[in-house]
């Protein structure tokens, strides 16, 4: 559990804990929608959508923030290895790939309310 809370830090507090945070409502939302399933979830399903869609924008505007202050360091140290580099993409790549992850637990969400729906 430690290593997933590493992780979050290393890919930068600010954008990993907001996806983290949405990941649990995407989920809570889901779970909602399955417990009602005689209401219309209609609403949750649209809400489910654009937290997903949010998501995958806020991991992408937190890579770009991340590649850019990647290339700042490496601009700033000159002559750098190739596994400093690596080590700077896979950091801006975190926030990419949990945006990534959570933007699919909101589809996969989404298709389960809907075939509930039917």
């Amino acid at each position: 559990m430690t290593q997933f809370f590493d992780r979050l830090n290393e890919g930068g507090p600010l954008f990993m804990y907001t996806i983290f945070f949405v990941l649990i409502l995407i989920i809570a939302l889901t779970i909602k929608g399955i417990l009602n399933r005689k209401n219309d979830n209609s609403k949750t399903i649209s809400l489910i959508s654009q937290f997903g869609l949010f998501i995958i924008a806020w991991g992408f505007l937190g890579q770009t923030i991340g590649l850019i202050s990647a290339f700042d360091a490496v601009q700033a140290a000159g002559d750098i290895s190739p596994a400093m580099v690596a080590g700077g993409l896979k950091v801006a790549l975190l926030t990419t790939v949990f945006g990534l992850f959570t933007f699919v637990v909101s589809r996969i969400g989404i298709i389960i309310l809907t075939i509930l729906k039917k």
